[in-house]
């Protein structure tokens, strides 16, 4: 049987862009199951950042496959090229392996992709979870094999009630929840701070596709960047200055991307800010506004997804429905079979 056959049987759906390969959904996490653990990025310390990961995967009531090479360290990468790749291929075709989980981002996902085996993790559709560098293995792999995945805290995160109680929802669960800005709790009578940032009005659905606007933009004009058409594209970044996010963002919309799409979601952009002239710049809100407004479709930030602790799991590649008047992005299908 062919790759796309085998996908198409195992929890593949009707796909939203013309010509490219059917959806394929992972199965459902449940207790007991074996996770893989794979280092694609960057390296892990020692063995025992290894087992306090493996710790935070138990306390999950999950059963923890660390990868072959998954202390390996090639300078600042966890192995070569061919290693990472290796590993990924290894627990996608391992059929005790229930879903995989990235340890940690750092760089070098995107120069994995050229070693990987699509026909082959189209063949074993497996639930995918990662974030920061992870965002060119989830839209590589649902770009050439439609494979769905989870944008959430990698496996060394921290993991606060928040954030474990997201994630489970989505890969335990198949649930459909509405994230939103949670309620104003402060001592003030406005909201600061957390707070719904709306660039432009009004409501859109699409296939949810995005994360990490560096490892986007550097993957423009690559072949295993997808198509935006129509998608709602969620973005997040952490420790760039108000002109480098004015500098990925006009990269974006140079190469067409932004103008193709059905909405924005911007999450948390953490530490972005030049500590340097905090006057003198746009802020990081005025840059978002100066590029999503022109655009015409719905667009606003301060959803609680990127590098922060607590932040919110979200499913790459299924419809969504976002209000940018009201700060929510509801999820219409699961992302797990």
């Amino acid at each position: 049987m062919s790759g796309l056959g085998a996908a198409a049987m195992v929890g593949a759906v009707p796909r939203q862009v013309g010509g490219a390969p059917p959806l394929a959904r992972g199965m459902r996490l449940r207790p007991g199951d074996t996770v893989g653990l794979v280092c694609p990025a960057g390296f892990v310390g020692d063995r025992f950042g290894v087992e306090q990961v493996s710790d935070t995967v138990r306390a999950m009531g999950l059963v923890p496959k660390p990868a072959r090479h998954l202390l390996s360290r090639e300078g600042y990468l966890a192995g070569t090229d061919e290693q990472r790749a290796g590993d990924l291929h290894a627990m996608f075709s391992d059929d005790t392996v229930r879903a995989i989980f990235a340890v940690r981002g750092g760089w070098g996902c995107q120069r994995v992709l050229p070693h990987l085996d699509f026909d082959l993790i189209r063949a074993h559709p497996k639930l995918l979870v990662g974030s920061s560098d992870i965002t060119a293995l989830l839209l590589a792999d649902w770009h050439k094999t439609g494979l769905l995945g989870i944008h959430g805290p990698n496996a060394s995160h921290s993991w606060p009630p928040k954030a474990w109680a997201d994630f489970r929802a989505l890969a335990f669960e198949g649930a459909l929840p509405t994230y939103a800005v949670p309620p104003w709790q402060g001592p003030g009578l406005a909201p600061r701070g957390d707070r719904v940032q709306t660039f432009t009005g009004g409501a859109a659905t699409g296939h949810l596709l995005g994360g990490n606007l560096s490892v986007i933009s550097a993957m423009i004009g690559t072949p295993y960047l997808p198509d935006f058409s129509g998608a709602i594209l969620f973005l997040e970044e952490t420790n760039e200055a108000e002109y480098r996010i004015d500098r990925m963002l006009t990269q974006l919309a140079q190469a067409g991307v932004l103008k193709s799409v059905a909405g924005v979601v911007f999450g948390r952009c953490t530490n972005c800010a030049n500590p340097g002239a905090p006057y003198s710049n746009y802020t990081v809100y005025e840059v978002m506004d100066h590029h999503f407004k022109p655009l015409g479709v719905p667009a606003f930030s301060g959803l609680g997804f990127g590098h922060v602790a607590d932040t919110i799991s979200l499913p790459v590649g299924v419809q969504v429905r976002i209000d940018a008047d009201k700060g929510t992005l509801q999820v219409l299908e699961a992302v797990v079979a």
